[in-house]
This record gives structure tokens, sequence and C-alpha cells, in this order.
């Protein structure tokens, strides 16, 4: 791990953090014995009740009634009830604002700019609201959007919150059966689509995609579509109605319906790139508070700033995103490719709009970096405090890129969790330095360690990213799951009654987090697990490789190392690249680390939410079927490596 120190904030910087404000307050209300974040952190995973009462009150939590106890059993996982008692509505906590401040900026890939404030995203919501219920919709039902980063999306989740109805989104490049897969496990009774949507520069009509996703959907009652790119029909869809046509002018107040802190508010998805996706639930009040802590204490979002994170309606960042409205911060929502027009167009408008925090992926940076962009040269961006970064693991030749090409004081902060826990295990801190290739501090309240093979801590060293206390956020439980079933093997079949997340991580000495992967796509070769991440550390720094993709090949019992490059433009792979390639990883890494083959490819598989697809990869070089394409981006990509070995 590394011990070079690429940010470090100065004392000004940390006593004007939300993060020193917390620290001051608990510091001296439990007499700690200093104001170290790491003191903070083992507070809060050996005072549970204690940590999570004062994050409600931190944060201002609206209910209607007080909660009788914060959870009953935070070692029982799963199955610990939180905040009993209690009544509230997510929707309300997010519009705790109205008045005239920016909530939304959006900027379309086709040029178009629309602002709401905070009265008027009040407005739209309440009328929304209204509609749905014009329409039928009740608590308990579901109000599913096929639909672009837009106002729309945002004003609708609002809506069917304030209803208590769970809202579920794909964005509209998913295929249809990636939609099926999704929407008919949990039966919606309202669909919000768009017309189309614009990607690099050309429009793509959704209507016929509707039309096959409505024929194998019964349950739904309503389709509201939204009229995007001026190509609107309602013709071929049935029970079609204009957006128009259901946020009409209306009397209605905008009621907030009070639930129990456990009320479902999300259904998300696992990516299903192996099989049927799994039905994620999440409840209102899990989401609301991991957010909040998550936003205002590790990310330092407050009221008058301008934050973005890149990021589609089919990804967990859009829902962790928009609860920043929460904050009384100022949301920009953009929906097209972040290279279009050019390299720099997300840059760009970030300079043009003052954004204080910068979310995006790792694979984003990556490719900036590829693209010669040095956004250093474009401005030097003055309200820029954030770049944040997930997706997976960032490589140490991005970390240095933050650095050396675009802002040189600012903090980078990677964070990682995932649609499973709706939030972050680890993630960034305002109070911390940065170090290279770590991620900054495990999270409040987060008891997460790194397991062995033999269950136990590891004290030195790449384990399993296990969680041991529960926390609010976990899911309440899988669509469809008898018994909790799926829900259990998923999570605590490997360590009873503790969660086992399926990364594969080593927290250094100073409490940062190195990412090494998903465990399940770990190599094992002569028996000794290695992380997918060290290896793309170190062969996606060499100039003459573009991307790449490592597996392991079962073969006479033991496994192989292969690698898949694709390389610079021009370049062919001969003897003497792939030697140098070998002896780098060997020289970086160690022996076991270097790739028993080494073959050429011209495309790298990848999620629509930017990760690599490894184990489909592993899948295909084994013979065996990939059950769902539908949710990478570049699907017809995995026939190169069908018969390649």
């Amino acid at each position: 791990m590394s011990n070079k120190i690429l940010w470090k904030p100065t004392k000004e910087h940390i006593e004007n953090t939300q993060m020193y404000e917390f620290i001051d307050r608990i510091s001296e209300k439990y007499n700690l014995p200093d104001k170290e974040y790491s003191t903070l952190h083992k507070w809060s995973i050996e005072n549970t009740n204690l940590f999570w009462a004062e994050i409600w009150d931190y944060c201002g939590i609206k209910s209607s009634k007080p909660y009788d106890v914060v959870v009953d059993n935070p070692k029982l996982m799963p199955g610990a009830k939180w905040f009993k008692g209690t009544r509230l509505n997510f929707a309300e906590n997010l519009l705790g604002r109205n008045d005239g401040h920016k909530a939304i900026i959006f900027r379309g890939e086709d040029s178009v700019k629309r602002e709401l404030t905070y009265s008027e995203l009040y407005e739209q919501v309440r009328r929304a609201a209204a509609g749905l219920k014009r329409l039928g919709v009740k608590k308990d039902d579901r109000v599913a959007a096929f639909m672009p980063n837009m106002p729309e999306t945002v004003i609708m989740m609002l809506a069917a919150a304030s209803i208590g109805a769970y809202w579920s989104s794909t964005s509209p490049d998913f295929g249809i059966k990636g939609v099926l897969d999704r929407f008919s496990q949990i039966k919606p009774k309202v669909i919000l689509a768009a017309d189309g949507y614009f990607y690099k520069g050309k429009v793509f009509d959704s209507h016929d995609k509707l039309e096959g996703i409505i024929g194998k959907l019964p349950d739904v009652e309503h389709i509201i579509l939204v009229d995007y790119t001026g190509h609107i029909n309602k013709s071929g869809i049935q029970n079609a109605i204009k957006w128009e046509e259901v946020v009409v002018p209306t009397d209605e107040e905008l009621v907030f319906e009070q639930l129990p802190f456990d009320h479902p508010l999300y259904i998300m998805y696992s990516s299903g790139t192996t099989g049927l996706p799994k039905s994620i639930v999440h409840s209102a009040g899990g989401t609301l508070l991991q957010h909040l802590k998550e936003l205002r204490l590790h990310s330092n979002m407050r009221e008058g700033q301008t934050v973005f994170y890149y990021t589609t309606c089919g990804w967990m960042m859009w829902n962790w995103f928009v609860s920043a409205l929460a904050t009384g911060a100022t949301l920009v929502l953009f929906d097209g490719n972040p290279f279009y027009p050019g390299p720099d167009a997300l840059v760009k408008m970030a300079d043009e709009l003052g954004v204080s925090f910068f979310g995006t992926s790792a694979k984003y940076i990556a490719s900036l970096k590829a693209a010669g962009v040095k956004p250093k040269e474009l401005s030097d961006f003055p309200n820029l405090r954030i770049i944040a970064s997930t997706g997976s693991p960032l490589t140490d030749e991005s970390f240095e890129y933050v650095y050396r090409d675009w802002k040189p004081d600012v903090q980078l902060s990677s964070i990682a969790g995932g649609t499973d826990i709706v939030s972050c295990f680890m993630l960034g801190n305002p109070v911390l330095p940065v170090y290279k290739s770590e991620i900054q501090c495990l999270g409040l309240g987060m008891d997460v360690d790194c397991f062995g093979d033999d269950g136990k801590p590891v004290s030195e060293g790449q384990g399993e990213l296990v969680c041991k206390t529960a926390f609010p956020s976990m899911p309440v439980y899988f669509w469809n799951d008898k018994n909790n079933e799926r829900y259990h093997d998923t999570y605590f079949s490997t360590y009873p009654n503790i969660w086992r997340h399926g990364d594969f991580i080593e927290i250094s000495e100073h409490g940062g987090v190195t990412m090494f992967g998903r465990s399940d796509a770990t190599l094992n070769p002569q028996g000794v697990r290695i992380g997918t991440a060290e290896i793309y550390r170190v062969v996606e720094n060499m100039d003459e490789v573009e991307d790449s993709v490592v597996v392991g090949k079962k073969e006479d019992g033991d496994e192989k190392v292969v690698l898949f490059v694709r390389l610079a433009y021009g370049l062919q792979l001969n003897d003497e690249l792939i030697m140098k390639i070998k002896s780098t990883i060997n020289k970086n890494c160690s022996p076991r680390h270097v790739p028993s083959i080494i073959k050429q490819v011209p495309e790298v598989p990848y999620t629509i939410n930017g990760k690599k697809v490894e184990l489909a990869v592993k899948k295909m070089i084994h013979g065996e079927e990939i059950k769902n394409r539908e949710t990478l981006t570049n699907p017809d990509s995995l026939e190169y490596y069908k018969d390649i070995l």
C-alpha cells in the first residue's frame, strides 16, 4: 500500500467542515480522549445506539412521531429493527427547503438548459403527487421509471415517495430484456418514460422499446410519457398519458404520508450479468439517515453549494446523489454522453456552473486522461473542493493524473459500497489526507473489517470486506424472496451473523482502504488469492495498454492467470510487448501475478454503470452460458472471448 500523501487539508479547511463540527460535538459530549477521526469512528461502532441517535439529531431528521429505541439488537444480522415507533416521510425531508434558491440545474447533451428553484420543485411534486393519486396510485404500489437523468425523474420519485409508493428506475439505454428482468419482478402500476434520449449527438427513439416492454407487463395501468426529444407518439402505446396531463394545476395540498422507518422506498437491482438480477428493497428511513451522514459529514455538502454526479437513473449513485436535496444544495443533472461534443464537456460544464462537488466513475477519470484532457489548462476551478470516484477501484495513475493535471488542492474522494446498501462502507473525509491508491477512511458507524479464509481478522494483507454490526441502510428484504433465503445466502452464508460484501480489500495502519476487486473474481493461482485490481493498476499505467481485463482459467486442478489487453491505436501484441508486460507486473507485484497467457482484444466489456465484467469473460472462456447481456454497454464484445484460448 502507498504511503504517498497527495493532498492534506489545512487547519482552516478542517475547522470549516461539518465533520469537524460533529467530532467536536461528540468529543465534548462524551468526553472522548481526543478529536481524531479514528477515535470518533471507534466510538461510533462501539456505541451504535448513541451514534445513530446523534446522526438523527445532527442531520435534523423530520418526523411526526419520535422513535422509541434506536435499534433493538445491533448484533442481529439480519433482523435488527431500527427507530421503532417513529413516523416520517422521505420526500418531506428532501423538500424541507421551499424558497427561491436553485434546487436543480439540468443540462442535456442536446444543449437543453433548465433550472428549478426549491419552491418550483415543491410545486411540481405537489402536482405530480395529485396526478398519481388520480391514476389510482396509493401506498405500497410500485412506480417505475424508464427515464433519462432529468428533472421529471426526480419530481416523480419524490411524488411517489410522498404517497408511500415504492420507486424503481432504469435508464433508457437498457434493452427490453434488461428492463423486463427488473420490472416484471415488481409489477409496477405506473411507468414513467421519455419518448427518447440523446447520446453522442444522436436521437434515440424509445417508442419501440416501450411497446415491447408494456406488452409483457400486464399489471401496468398507465404509462406517463415525457416529451424530451420532440417525437412523442402515444398511438402505439397502450394506456399512455402525457406528462402535462398528469401535472395539471390543482388545489390539492401535498400530503406527506407518515410511515415507519423501515417502510420501503426504493427497489434496486444487482447487475444481473450472470443471471436474473436480485431485487433489493431499501427503506426510506435507512436510506435517508445513511445518505445524510455521508453527504453532510463525509462529503461536506451544505446550502449554497452546487454539486454534481455523472450517473444514469439505473445506477445507485443517482439515488445517493438526489438525497443531496436534503442538504439544501443545488443539484446539477446531466444526461447524455460525457464526452460529447468533446472529451472536456463535463469539465467545462463544472467550471461554468461553479461545481464544488464533482462525482463520477473511475472509468471516466481514466478515459479523460487517455483522451489527453488537462482540465487545469481550462480553468483553476476556484469552487471545486471534492472530486468523487466510484464504480471500480481508482488506479494509481488516475490518482496522480487528478493532482497533476486537474487541481492540486482538491480532495479526491474515492468511495465504495454499492447497490446492496445504497450507500458506502468506505469513502472520503474532508479532515483526513488523501493517500495514493487508498480510499480515505471507513464510514462512521460502519463496523467494517477484513477477514481471511479462516473467518478471522487479517492484521496485515488482503481479505474479505465484512461488516460485524448492523447499520440502518441494510436491505429490508429482497422482492419475492421466500423466507429471506436469497438474502441470507447473499450476505450471511459465509460468516454467520456477519455481512460478507464480496469485495477484496486491505486496511492500512492509518485506516485507509485499498480495493482489489470483487472477491468472486479474485484470482487463485497456486492457491494464493490475488485481487484483479493489483494487475490493472500496473498494466493500465503502461503507455501501450489502453484497457484490460484479467480472469482465471481453470486447468489441471489449478488456475492460470489470463490477461486480455486492448492496446493503444496501431499497436499489435508481439513477443517483445508480452515480455514487457510480464516483467512490469513481476517487478511491481510478484511472480504469482504474472499472467500465464496474454491476448489482445479490440474491446473490454463493461456494464452500463462502467464496471468491467470479469465474471462474464470468465464464463465465455470456459464455454458457459451468459444469461443476461442486456446490462452491458457493449454486449457484442463478449464474442471476442469465445474460443479465443
